[in-house]
C-alpha cells in the first residue's frame, strides 16, 4: 500500500506510479522482405463470408386444417389492424394489408381495405390505380369502371386515371365507352397530348371526319402554332392539299404576331415548296421576313437563303443576301440602339434597295434613340442621323412638306437651353429659300437668334439679307449681333465696311469709334488696324496719325512704331502759275502776263525718299569712281 504522504486526494487517495497507464512497447520489424505468399484484401473479403454463419430464418409452417387458417388469417388482421391503428398514414401498409387479403382469395375484405385507404387520402392518384388494377385482374369489370368513374370526377387533372380508363375500355372492345370517356376528358381542356390521344384513337378506327372535327376542337383549345402545324400535316397527309394550306393561312391570321410566328412560317413555305408552289413560298418567306421581329427570325433568314440558292435566281439570291444583312444590322441595334454607325449602316443599306417605306421606317426608329445625357458631345453623331434624313426627304424623296415637317421635329427635339447646332438652323432656312418662301426662312432665322444666337447664324443671316439687297435689315442684324457679342471684333470690321460700301463714311468712322472703346474686345489689334486701313483709304492721314498716337498709348510695340514710321509726310510747298491779263491801254494786241506764287500741300511718302536717298549715293559712288580715275592718269 502507497504512503499516505505520496497520496493524492484528487486520485482517490492513489499515487501518481500506480494511476500511471503503461502503454506496450512498439514491436520493431526486423525482417522487411516482402512475404513469400502474399495476400490481397479481395482474398481476406472472400474468406471472411465463406467462414460467415448461415442466416438463421424461422421455419415454415404448414396449415393442414381450417381451423389453423383461421387461426393465421385472424392473427395477420391482427397485426396490420395494430399497424394501421399505429401509422395510419402510411399508405404501404394499406396496400400491403389489401393485398394479403386479396392472396387470400378474400375480394370482399379487400375492397374494404381500399376503400378504408381512401378514406385516409383520396387525393392520392396511385390509390385508385392499385385499387382499379386490382379490380381489373380479378375480372370484376363493373367495379373497375366504378372506380374509374370516381377517380376521375375526385381527379380530374391526372391525365394517367383517363388513359388507364380508356385503355381498359378500348381492350373490351367498347369503342363508344371509350369515346365517351374522351369527351368527357375533353370538357377539362387537358394538354396537347391529350387532344392527340383522342385523335389518334379515331384514326385508329379510320374515323378521319371524327379526327377532323376534333382538330378543329383542339386549335380552338389550344390556338399555338404547333397545334395547327399538326393540324395541316394531317390534312396533308390524308391527301387534302386546298384544306393544309387553308390551315396554314388560318393560323397566319390568328399567330402572325405570335412569338412562335417563325416556325409558322417555315411549316408554311417548306408546304408550298412541297407543292411546288416556289413562288408561293417565296412570297411566304418574304412575308414573314417582313412582318416578324427581326430578333425572333433567325432560322427563316437561313431557310430563306437556302431556298433562294435552290429555286432563285440572281436577283432572289441578292434580295435573300440583302434580308441576311438586314437580320445582322437588327441583331447590332437590338443589342445598342445608341450605336448610331450601326444605324447609319442599316440605313445606307435600305437606301441601296430603294425601298422608301423601309427607308422611311428605319430612320424614324433611329432618330427615337435620343441619347441620355444632354451635352453636345454626345449628339455630335446623333443629329447627323437627322441631317442624312432631311437630305434624303428632300433630294430622293422629294417630299417637300415631310422634309418641312422633320426640320420643325428635328429643332424641337435639340434642347436648345442647353446647347444647339447652327447647322440645322441655316440647313432649313436655306430649304426654304429654295422653296422661295423668304418670309419662312427669315422666321427661322430669327428664331435661332432668339432661342440659339452664335456667330454662324448672324453672318449667314446677314449674308441673305445682303444679297437681297436690304440694307435697313442688315444693319439691325448688325446691332444684334453687336449686342449679343460687343466684343467680336470681326461683326464691328465688317459693319464699318458695309457703311463704307455704301459711302457712308462718317457712320463707318462712328463704328470704329464706338469699338475701339469697347471695354473688352477679342482681337483688338485687327480692329485698330481695319480703322487706320480704313482712314489710309480715305486720305486722312492725319486722322491716322492721331490714330497711331492712340494707339501709342495703349501699346508700345514695335510694329506699331514701323508703321507709324512709314506714313507719308505732309508738306507745304509753293508753286510759280502765270496768270493772264487783259490789253493795256486797250490795244488788244499787248497782253500783260503775271506771275504769282500759290501754296498746297503735298504728302512726302517713305518709298520716295528712300528713292531720293539711292539717288544721292549713285552720284556720290560715280564721283568717287571718276576721282579714282583722274587720280590714275
Amino acid at each position: 500500500m502507497a504512503n499516505a504522504r505520496d497520496s493524492d486526494p484528487n486520485l482517490g487517495y492513489l499515487t501518481k506510479k500506480e494511476t500511471e497507464v503503461k502503454l506496450p512497447r512498439p514491436t520493431r520489424v526486423k525482417n522487411k522482405t516482402p512475404a513469400p505468399i502474399q495476400i490481397t484484401a479481395e482474398q481476406i473479403l472472400r474468406e471472411a463470408r465463406e467462414r460467415q454463419e448461415a442466416e438463421i430464418r424461422p421455419p415454415k409452417q404448414k396449415i393442414t386444417d381450417a381451423t389453423e387458417l383461421g387461426d393465421y388469417r385472424l392473427r395477420k388482421r391482427k397485426e396490420f389492424e395494430d399497424l394501421i391503428r399505429r401509422v395510419r398514414w402510411n399508405k404501404s401498409v394499406w396496400v400491403k394489408y389489401a393485398k394479403w387479403e386479396e392472396s387470400q382469395k378474400d375480394y370482399a375484405r379487400a375492397r374494404s381495405v381500399w376503400e378504408r385507404a381512401l378514406e385516409v387520402d383520396y387525393r392520392d392518384h396511385t390509390l385508385w390505380l392499385k385499387y382499379a388494377d386490382f379490380e381489373m385482374k380479378n375480372k370484376f369489370v363493373n367495379h373497375a369502371r366504378n372506380v374509374w368513374d370516381r377517380a376521375t370526377q375526385l381527379l380530374p387533372r391526372v391525365d394517367q386515371l383517363w388513359y388507364k380508363y380508356i385503355h381498359m375500355e378500348e381492350m373490351l372492345g367498347n369503342v363508344a365507352g371509350a369515346r365517351q370517356i374522351f369527351e368527357r376528358w375533353m370538357k377539362w381542356a387537358p394538354d396537347q397530348q391529350g387532344w392527340l390521344s383522342y385523335i389518334k384513337f379515331e384514326l385508329r378506327y379510320n374515323e378521319v371526319e371524327r379526327a377532323r372535327s376534333i382538330f378543329e376542337r383542339f386549335v380552338d383549345c389550344h390556338p399555338k402554332v404547333s397545334a395547327w402545324i399538326r393540324f395541316a400535316k394531317f390534312e396533308m397527309k390524308n391527301g387534302e392539299i386546298a384544306r393544309a394550306r387553308n390551315c396554314y393561312e388560318r393560323a397566319v391570321d390568328k399567330l402572325g404576331d405570335d412569338e412562335e410566328a417563325e416556325e409558322l412560317f417555315v411549316a408554311f413555305a417548306e408546304f408550298e415548296e412541297k407543292c411546288k408552289e416556289t413562288e408561293r413560298a417565296r412570297c411566304i418567306y418574304k412575308y414573314a421576313l417582313d412582318h416578324i421581329p427581326k430578333g425572333r427570325a433567325e432560322e427563316l433568314y437561313k431557310k430563306f437563303v437556302a431556298f433562294e440558292n435552290q429555286y432563285g435566281d440572281r436577283e432572289g439570291i441578292e434580295d435573300a443576301i440583302v434580308g441576311k444583312r438586314r437580320f445582322q444590322y437588327e441583331d447590332e441595334v437590338r443589342k445598342n440602339p445608341l450605336n448610331y454607325d450601326a444605324w447609319f449602316d442599316y440605313i445606307r443599306l435600305e437606301e441601296s434597295c430603294g425601298d422608301k417605306q423601309r427607308i422611311e421606317d428605319v430612320y424614324e426608329r433611329a432618330i427615337a434613340n435620343i441619347p441620355p445625357a444632354q451635352e453636345k458631345r454626345y449628339w455630335q453623331r446623333y443629329i447627323y442621323l437627322w441631317i442624312n434624313y432631311v437630305l434624303y426627304e428632300e433630294l430622293d424623296a422629294q417630299d417637300v412638306d415631310r422634309t418641312r415637317d422633320v426640320y420643325n421635329l428635328c429643332l424641337k427635339t435639340i434642347p436648345h437651353n442647353k446647347f444647339s447646332f447652327a447647322k440645322i438652323w441655316l440647313m432649313a432656312a436655306q430649304f426654304e429659300i429654295r422653296q422661295l418662301n423668304i418670309d419662312r426662312a427669315r422666321r427661322i432665322l430669327g428664331s435661332a437668334i432668339g432661342m440659339a444666337p452664335k456667330d454662324k447664324i448672324f453672318k449667314k443671316y446677314i449674308e441673305i439679307e445682303l444679297q437681297l439687297g436690304n440694307i435697313e435689315r442688315c444693319r439691325k442684324l448688325y446691332e444684334k449681333y453687336l449686342e449679343w457679342s460687343p466684343e467680336n471684333c470681326y461683326a464691328w470690321s465688317k459693319f464699318a465696311e458695309l457703311e463704307r460700301s455704301l459711302a457712308e463714311t462718317e457712320r463707318a468712322r462712328a463704328l470704329f469709334e464706338l469699338a475701339i472703346d469697347q471695354p473688352a474686345l477679342d482681337m483688338p489689334e485687327l480692329l485698330w488696324k481695319a480703322y487706320i486701313d480704313f482712314e489710309i483709304s480715305e486720305a486722312e492721314y492725319e486722322r491716322t496719325r492721331a490714330l497711331y498716337e492712340r494707339l501709342l498709348n495703349r501699346t508700345k510695340h514695335l510694329k506699331v512704331w514701323i508703321s507709324l514710321c512709314q506714313l507719308p509726310k505732309k508738306l507745304k510747298k509753293r508753286r510759280q502759275i502765270e496768270t493772264e491779263d487783259g490789253p493795256a491801254g486797250g490795244n488788244s494786241s499787248d497782253i500783260a502776263i503775271t506771275c504769282r506764287y500759290e501754296e498746297y500741300i503735298d504728302y512726302l511718302f517713305p518709298e520716295e525718299t528712300q528713292t531720293t536717298n539711292l539717288k544721292i549715293l549713285e552720284a556720290a559712288y560715280k564721283w568717287k569712281k571718276q576721282k579714282i580715275a583722274s587720280d590714275d592718269d
